[in-house]
Protein backbone atom coordinates (compact mmCIF):
# COMPACT_ATOMS: atom_id res chain seq x y z
CA UNK A 1 0.00 0.00 0.00
CA UNK A 2 1.15 3.33 -0.81
CA UNK A 3 0.99 6.08 1.85
CA UNK A 4 -1.61 8.30 -0.46
CA UNK A 5 -3.70 5.42 -0.62
CA UNK A 6 -4.51 5.29 3.68
CA UNK A 7 -7.98 5.94 4.51
CA UNK A 8 -8.93 4.52 7.84
CA UNK A 9 -6.32 4.67 10.80
CA UNK A 10 -6.26 2.55 13.98
CA UNK A 11 -4.66 4.42 16.67
CA UNK A 12 -3.72 2.27 20.67
CA UNK A 13 -4.35 4.76 23.38
CA UNK A 14 -6.35 7.62 23.66
CA UNK A 15 -3.78 9.98 26.16
CA UNK A 16 -1.89 12.45 26.41
CA UNK A 17 0.05 11.01 23.18
CA UNK A 18 -2.58 9.14 21.70
CA UNK A 19 -5.17 11.69 21.23
CA UNK A 20 -3.05 14.15 19.46
CA UNK A 21 -1.74 11.42 17.08
CA UNK A 22 -5.38 10.78 16.68
CA UNK A 23 -6.01 14.58 15.83
CA UNK A 24 -2.96 15.10 13.55
CA UNK A 25 -4.05 11.57 11.40
CA UNK A 26 -7.80 13.04 11.35
CA UNK A 27 -6.57 16.20 9.99
CA UNK A 28 -4.59 14.58 6.73
CA UNK A 29 -7.96 13.21 5.77
CA UNK A 30 -8.08 10.12 7.24
CA UNK A 31 -10.79 8.12 9.33
CA UNK A 32 -9.43 7.40 12.65
CA UNK A 33 -10.21 4.99 15.08
CA UNK A 34 -8.89 4.68 18.22
CA UNK A 35 -9.08 1.99 21.21
CA UNK A 36 -9.12 2.35 24.88
CA UNK A 37 -9.31 0.27 27.49
CA UNK A 38 -13.35 1.06 28.89
CA UNK A 39 -15.93 3.43 27.81
CA UNK A 40 -15.03 5.92 30.52
CA UNK A 41 -11.50 6.54 28.75
CA UNK A 42 -13.07 6.39 25.36
CA UNK A 43 -14.91 9.54 26.21
CA UNK A 44 -12.03 11.47 28.11
CA UNK A 45 -10.06 10.71 24.74
CA UNK A 46 -12.57 12.33 22.64
CA UNK A 47 -12.88 15.07 25.36
CA UNK A 48 -9.29 15.98 24.94
CA UNK A 49 -9.28 15.87 21.25
CA UNK A 50 -12.25 17.94 21.27
CA UNK A 51 -10.57 20.61 23.48
CA UNK A 52 -7.20 20.34 21.54
CA UNK A 53 -9.45 21.70 18.43
CA UNK A 54 -11.62 24.29 20.10
CA UNK A 55 -8.47 25.96 21.45
CA UNK A 56 -7.15 25.78 17.42
CA UNK A 57 -10.20 27.49 16.80
CA UNK A 58 -9.57 30.14 19.40
CA UNK A 59 -6.60 30.66 17.86
CA UNK A 60 -7.35 30.79 14.06
CA UNK A 61 -5.87 27.78 13.16
CA UNK A 62 -8.39 25.88 12.18
CA UNK A 63 -12.15 26.65 10.96
CA UNK A 64 -14.87 25.54 12.72
CA UNK A 65 -16.10 23.79 9.82
CA UNK A 66 -12.89 21.99 9.51
CA UNK A 67 -13.37 21.36 13.13
CA UNK A 68 -16.33 19.59 12.68
CA UNK A 69 -15.29 17.33 9.99
CA UNK A 70 -12.35 16.32 11.66
CA UNK A 71 -14.48 15.70 14.49
CA UNK A 72 -16.77 13.38 12.26
CA UNK A 73 -13.74 11.43 11.30
CA UNK A 74 -12.85 9.99 14.83
CA UNK A 75 -14.29 7.43 16.40
CA UNK A 76 -13.84 5.36 19.79
CA UNK A 77 -13.89 2.22 20.87
CA UNK A 78 -13.38 -0.19 24.02
CA UNK A 79 -13.12 -3.14 21.16
CA UNK A 80 -10.26 -4.29 19.34
CA UNK A 81 -12.21 -5.21 16.43
CA UNK A 82 -13.82 -2.09 15.17
CA UNK A 83 -9.94 -1.13 13.93
CA UNK A 84 -9.77 -4.44 12.00
CA UNK A 85 -10.52 -2.82 8.77
CA UNK A 86 -7.55 -0.50 9.32
CA UNK A 87 -4.67 0.40 6.85
CA UNK A 88 -2.43 1.38 9.58
CA UNK A 89 -2.28 0.72 12.67
CA UNK A 90 -0.11 2.98 15.60
CA UNK A 91 0.36 2.06 19.30
CA UNK A 92 0.38 4.39 21.81
CA UNK A 93 -0.30 3.03 24.85
CA UNK A 94 1.37 2.79 28.14
CA UNK A 95 4.79 2.64 28.51
CA UNK A 96 5.08 -0.85 29.53
CA UNK A 97 6.21 -3.52 27.17
CA UNK A 98 4.65 -6.54 28.26
CA UNK A 99 1.26 -4.28 27.41
CA UNK A 100 2.71 -3.30 24.27
CA UNK A 101 3.93 -6.94 23.32
CA UNK A 102 0.14 -8.64 24.19
CA UNK A 103 -1.43 -5.92 22.17
CA UNK A 104 0.72 -6.53 19.25
CA UNK A 105 -0.32 -9.78 19.77
CA UNK A 106 -3.86 -9.13 19.09
CA UNK A 107 -3.19 -6.80 16.54
CA UNK A 108 -1.55 -9.70 14.39
CA UNK A 109 -4.74 -11.14 15.00
CA UNK A 110 -7.08 -8.90 13.59
CA UNK A 111 -5.70 -6.67 10.75
CA UNK A 112 -4.58 -7.72 7.67
CA UNK A 113 -1.67 -9.24 7.27
CA UNK A 114 -0.16 -6.76 4.22
CA UNK A 115 -0.84 -3.45 6.60
CA UNK A 116 1.92 -1.97 8.89
CA UNK A 117 1.88 -2.26 12.63
CA UNK A 118 3.55 1.25 14.49
CA UNK A 119 4.24 1.93 17.92
CA UNK A 120 5.00 5.51 19.60
CA UNK A 121 6.99 4.12 22.00
CA UNK A 122 9.59 6.70 23.37
CA UNK A 123 12.28 4.06 24.27
CA UNK A 124 11.61 0.44 24.15
CA UNK A 125 12.78 -2.22 21.87
CA UNK A 126 10.59 -2.02 18.52
CA UNK A 127 12.51 -5.76 17.56
CA UNK A 128 10.30 -7.21 20.70
CA UNK A 129 7.10 -5.84 19.45
CA UNK A 130 8.14 -7.47 16.18
CA UNK A 131 8.52 -10.82 17.22
CA UNK A 132 5.11 -10.79 18.25
CA UNK A 133 3.57 -10.77 15.12
CA UNK A 134 3.82 -12.95 11.92
CA UNK A 135 5.05 -10.19 9.93
CA UNK A 136 7.86 -8.38 11.47
CA UNK A 137 8.93 -6.67 8.38
CA UNK A 138 5.87 -4.78 8.80
CA UNK A 139 6.68 -3.64 12.66
CA UNK A 140 8.39 0.02 12.87
CA UNK A 141 8.94 2.67 15.00
CA UNK A 142 7.20 5.79 14.75
CA UNK A 143 7.95 8.22 18.03
CA UNK A 144 6.06 11.36 17.19
CA UNK A 145 7.12 14.38 20.41
CA UNK A 146 4.39 16.26 22.58
CA UNK A 147 2.17 17.71 21.40
CA UNK A 148 1.89 15.83 18.23
CA UNK A 149 -0.18 18.73 16.79
CA UNK A 150 2.56 21.09 17.29
CA UNK A 151 5.81 19.45 16.61
CA UNK A 152 6.69 18.52 13.67
CA UNK A 153 10.01 16.00 14.56
CA UNK A 154 9.02 12.03 14.09
CA UNK A 155 11.77 9.67 14.82
CA UNK A 156 11.30 6.64 12.59
CA UNK A 157 13.11 3.70 13.80
CA UNK A 158 14.03 0.28 11.91
CA UNK A 159 14.10 -2.47 13.80
CA UNK A 160 16.27 -5.76 12.68
CA UNK A 161 13.80 -7.07 11.20
CA UNK A 162 12.05 -3.91 9.37
CA UNK A 163 11.94 -4.35 5.61
CA UNK A 164 12.89 -1.32 3.13
CA UNK A 165 9.56 -1.09 1.91
CA UNK A 166 7.81 -0.65 5.67
CA UNK A 167 10.81 2.09 6.48
CA UNK A 168 9.49 3.76 3.06
CA UNK A 169 5.60 3.53 3.73
CA UNK A 170 6.62 4.71 7.05
CA UNK A 171 8.09 7.33 5.89
CA UNK A 172 5.30 8.83 3.26
CA UNK A 173 2.69 8.61 5.62
CA UNK A 174 5.22 10.53 8.05
CA UNK A 175 5.44 13.33 5.27
CA UNK A 176 2.06 12.86 4.58
CA UNK A 177 0.98 14.03 8.30
CA UNK A 178 3.88 17.01 7.64
CA UNK A 179 6.42 15.84 10.20
CA UNK A 180 9.65 15.91 9.19
CA UNK A 181 11.59 12.47 9.70
CA UNK A 182 14.80 11.22 11.21
CA UNK A 183 15.92 7.92 11.40
CA UNK A 184 17.43 5.84 13.93
CA UNK A 185 18.25 2.67 14.88
CA UNK A 186 16.29 0.44 17.50
CA UNK A 187 18.32 1.31 20.56
CA UNK A 188 17.12 2.62 23.76
CA UNK A 189 15.86 6.48 23.42
CA UNK A 190 16.35 6.17 20.14
CA UNK A 191 18.06 10.10 19.38
CA UNK A 192 16.24 12.86 21.62
CA UNK A 193 15.40 10.56 24.33
CA UNK A 194 18.94 9.12 25.03
CA UNK A 195 20.19 12.76 24.70
CA UNK A 196 17.44 13.98 26.60
CA UNK A 197 17.66 11.52 29.41
CA UNK A 198 21.73 12.77 30.63
CA UNK A 199 20.71 16.51 30.42
CA UNK A 200 17.78 15.94 32.44
CA UNK A 201 18.74 13.72 35.13
CA UNK A 202 22.29 16.18 35.05
CA UNK A 203 19.80 19.06 36.04
CA UNK A 204 18.12 17.43 38.60
CA UNK A 205 21.33 15.68 40.21
CA UNK A 206 22.16 19.65 40.49
CA UNK A 207 19.21 20.83 42.40
CA UNK A 208 19.68 17.54 44.34
CA UNK A 209 23.38 18.86 45.79
CA UNK A 210 21.54 22.76 45.96
CA UNK A 211 24.15 23.80 43.30
CA UNK A 212 21.52 26.33 42.08
CA UNK A 213 17.55 26.35 42.81
CA UNK A 214 15.18 25.08 40.44
CA UNK A 215 14.05 28.57 39.07
CA UNK A 216 17.53 29.44 38.08
CA UNK A 217 18.47 26.23 36.80
CA UNK A 218 15.40 26.82 34.41
CA UNK A 219 16.26 30.62 33.32
CA UNK A 220 19.84 30.20 32.55
CA UNK A 221 19.18 27.39 30.28
CA UNK A 222 16.70 29.58 28.50
CA UNK A 223 18.31 32.44 28.44
CA UNK A 224 22.05 30.86 28.09
CA UNK A 225 21.06 28.08 25.92
CA UNK A 226 18.09 29.94 24.11
CA UNK A 227 15.95 26.22 24.95
CA UNK A 228 12.04 27.36 25.30
CA UNK A 229 11.53 26.10 28.47
CA UNK A 230 13.96 24.94 31.05
CA UNK A 231 14.90 21.63 32.54
CA UNK A 232 11.89 21.54 35.54
CA UNK A 233 9.29 22.94 33.39
CA UNK A 234 9.99 20.35 31.22
CA UNK A 235 10.24 17.35 33.12
CA UNK A 236 6.99 18.43 34.22
CA UNK A 237 5.43 18.64 30.89
CA UNK A 238 6.50 15.14 30.05
CA UNK A 239 5.55 13.32 33.40
CA UNK A 240 8.15 12.37 36.34
CA UNK A 241 7.00 8.91 35.55
CA UNK A 242 7.39 8.98 32.04
CA UNK A 243 11.07 10.28 32.84
CA UNK A 244 11.99 7.63 35.42
CA UNK A 245 10.45 5.02 32.55
CA UNK A 246 12.39 5.63 29.67
CA UNK A 247 15.48 6.51 32.00
CA UNK A 248 15.15 2.88 33.43
CA UNK A 249 15.26 1.46 30.08
CA UNK A 250 18.01 3.55 29.00
CA UNK A 251 20.12 1.83 32.17
CA UNK A 252 18.45 -1.64 31.40
CA UNK A 253 20.25 -1.25 28.18
CA UNK A 254 23.82 0.56 28.61
CA UNK A 255 24.45 -0.03 32.65
CA UNK A 256 25.47 4.07 32.53
CA UNK A 257 25.05 5.33 36.29
CA UNK A 258 24.64 8.92 34.72
CA UNK A 259 21.21 7.49 33.32
CA UNK A 260 19.94 5.78 35.87
CA UNK A 261 16.41 8.01 37.37
CA UNK A 262 18.10 10.72 40.20
CA UNK A 263 16.53 9.47 43.55
CA UNK A 264 15.18 12.34 43.89
CA UNK A 265 12.93 11.66 40.91
CA UNK A 266 12.23 8.23 41.86
CA UNK A 267 10.99 9.62 45.67
CA UNK A 268 8.72 12.40 43.80
CA UNK A 269 7.03 9.57 41.67
CA UNK A 270 6.80 7.18 44.89
CA UNK A 271 4.64 10.66 46.50
CA UNK A 272 2.58 11.03 43.10
CA UNK A 273 4.07 14.69 42.40
CA UNK A 274 4.30 13.85 38.39
CA UNK A 275 3.98 17.36 36.94
CA UNK A 276 1.29 19.22 35.35
CA UNK A 277 -0.71 15.85 35.16
CA UNK A 278 -0.91 15.53 38.48
CA UNK A 279 -1.17 19.30 39.66
CA UNK A 280 2.35 19.09 41.19
CA UNK A 281 6.05 18.09 40.24
CA UNK A 282 8.85 20.19 40.55
CA UNK A 283 6.16 23.18 40.20
CA UNK A 284 2.02 23.45 41.46
CA UNK A 285 -0.07 24.01 38.96
CA UNK A 286 -3.64 24.96 39.35
CA UNK A 287 -6.68 22.43 38.60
Amino acid sequence: MNPEDVKKIGVIGCGIMGSGIVEVCAKAGTEVTYVEVDDERVEQGRARIQKSLDRAVERGKLSEDDRGGILGAIHGTADYEDIGDSDLVIEAATEELDTKLEIFRTLDGITRDDIVLATNTSSLPIVQMATQTKRPDKVVGMHFFNPPPILKLLELIRAITTSDETMDFARGFAERLGKTVVVAKDRAGFIVNYLLTYYLNSAIRMLEEEFATKEDIDTAVKLGLGHPMGPFELLDLIGLDTMMAVAEVLYDEFRDPDVAPPPMARRMVHAGFLGRKSGKGFYEYST
